[in-house]
């Protein structure tokens, strides 16, 4: 199973000092947070796509190209990319040539995002949302696997003998996982593939978690993939921990109250009682977090949100060596224990598992 972070790259003022960082200094913040993923022993990074303040990383593949050339296993994700908005010729060609760029470890998260005025500004109409995913996402799924390609749609011009370059590293395309909170047609888009579902269920109760996995298992089935519960299933999740918990509480509060996302609504013990938000020791963030198998079954990736609502960098590091000394080496532990033999591993492409298992085969012999 693997365990990441994922950064929405938002610039919010830290509500304990009235200071912001600048978008130059947020940047760099979350370059040295995915340096620091790695360095603590976590398998992935994802960097969210937005192109409105507060947020900074409008170019995901260029950050994620210049954390390639500073890492070497981690896996490097998108926390979504937009197919709606984005074209998918450019999709096709941009995280082609990521994927080659770092060797392989690159994977991507479609969505449609959560910023309504994005279409406009890239001359798309909200209205068309379910559409474009579904019509964006054909093309591109055949730009990856087709080497000349003619395509007749609705929402952008045709093309005739057209080839996406560079091809796909190894002629095998980047893994794709569908994000969502909470349209069912994404969940069905995803299950019709065959490719991931990954529920960002940060905000969600959940029976409403369980519901959307639920029919993206029971569709994977249906259209012939394998059993249900070997469709490949991701998870998000929100995380602030102290070694005493009140301590977590008094900490985090103020963040919480004063967060674009959530300030101003439900306390943050109504929001913890309500959805996976855990602030608390590691042992309650590690309960919480297992008890998340009880809900969706066998899943592959679980992403932790950590580097928003104002906390400074400083606290943010040190929230991953919490969990990559503490809470990560007990779920990986625990949530091995009675695995089913056939509920596969999230994918990899082949050279970032030839050389995941010649470092284990090192370590073995060391």
């Amino acid at each position: 199973m693997q365990f990441g972070i994922f950064s929405i790259g938002d610039v919010t003022t830290d509500p304990t000092t009235g200071r912001a960082p600048s978008e130059a200094e947020r940047i760099q913040a979350m370059v040295t947070i995915a340096l620091k993923a790695e360095e603590v022993g976590l398998d992935v990074f994802a960097t969210g796509e937005h192109h409105n303040p507060p947020f900074v990383p409008s170019s995901p593949t260029t950050m994620l190209g210049f954390i390639a050339a500073r890492t070497e296993r981690l896996i490097l994700s998108t926390a979504t990319t937009l197919i709606t908005t984005n074209d998918p010729v450019k999709i096709a060609e941009d995280y082609a040539m990521l994927q080659h760029l770092a060797g392989g470890r690159v994977d991507l998260m479609l969505g449609r995002g959560n910023t309504g005025p994005v279409y406009p500004w890239f001359g798309q109409d909200i209205r068309n949302g379910i559409p474009l995913a579904y019509e964006n996402y054909a093309l591109l799924h055949r730009l990856w696997r087709e080497d000349v390609v003619d395509w007749e749609g609705k929402y952008r011009t045709p093309l005739t003998g057209f080839t996406s370059t560079p091809r796909p590293l190894d002629g095998v395309p980047p893994f794709v996982w569908h994000g969502s909170i909470r349209s069912p047609e994404i969940a069905e888009q995803a299950a019709h593939y065959g490719d991931g579902f990954f529920h960002n269920n940060i905000f969600w109760p959940k029976e409403h978690v369980q519901r959307m996995v639920e029919l993206y298992r029971r569709r994977f089935e249906y259209y012939g993939h394998g059993p249900a519960d070997q469709a490949i299933v991701g998870l998000g999740g929100q995380v602030f921990m102290r070694t005493n918990s009140q301590d977590a509480v008094r900490e985090f509060r103020p963040y919480f109250d004063h967060a674009p996302v959530y300030g101003g609504g439900p306390s943050l013990e109504e929001y913890m009682a309500q959805t996976p938000l855990t602030v608390g020791s590691p042992q309650q963030v590690i309960d919480r977090t297992l008890s998340f198998r009880e809900i969706v079954g066998d899943y592959q990736r679980q992403l932790f949100l950590l580097d928003h609502a104002g906390l400074p960098l400083e606290t943010v590091l040190e929230q991953l060596d919490v969990l990559g000394e503490l809470v990560v080496p007990v779920l990986r532990r625990e949530f091995a224990a009675n695995r089913p033999a056939n509920v596969p591993e999230a994918p990899l492409h082949p050279r970032v598992q030839a050389a995941q298992a010649a470092r284990a085969a090192k370590t073995v012999a060391g």
